[in-house]
């Protein structure tokens, strides 16, 4: 059987190489049918946002890489209720569908999976 992930990504969208690694481990794992979730915690949280400008930064846009994890069996997208508050966020104004996590929601999804990677 094979072990189940848990990656989350804590740091923002452009604030060096963890958030696309976070991704690419994610495609990766997803395209050999790893059982995998995302968690975004923290400034991770703000990868999820829309209309998000990486060109003024020059970098490539995160938001097809994001778009395309369902399509590699990433369906489990976790954000941190506390994270999108502290940021004066709400789950709607994300991008993606993403489930709302208290702490010790958090915790229970962390004890699911086999391996945790945190980026």
């Amino acid at each position: 059987m094979a072990k189940s992930m848990l990656i989350i990504s804590r740091q923002a969208p452009w604030s060096g190489p963890g958030p696309r690694e976070a991704l690419d481990i994610a495609l990766a794992g997803g395209a050999f049918d790893l059982p995998l979730a995302m968690l975004f915690l923290d400034d991770g949280a703000l990868q999820l946002l829309p209309a998000q400008q990486p060109a003024a930064v020059q970098q490539k846009n995160l938001g097809a890489n994001l778009q395309a994890l369902p399509m590699f069996g990433v369906d489990e997208l976790f954000v941190c209720a506390s994270s999108l508050a502290e940021r004066g966020l709400s789950d709607t104004a994300l991008a993606l569908d993403a489930q709302m996590l208290d702490d010790a929601g958090i915790k229970a999804l962390i004890d699911r999976f086999d391996i945790v990677v945190t980026i």
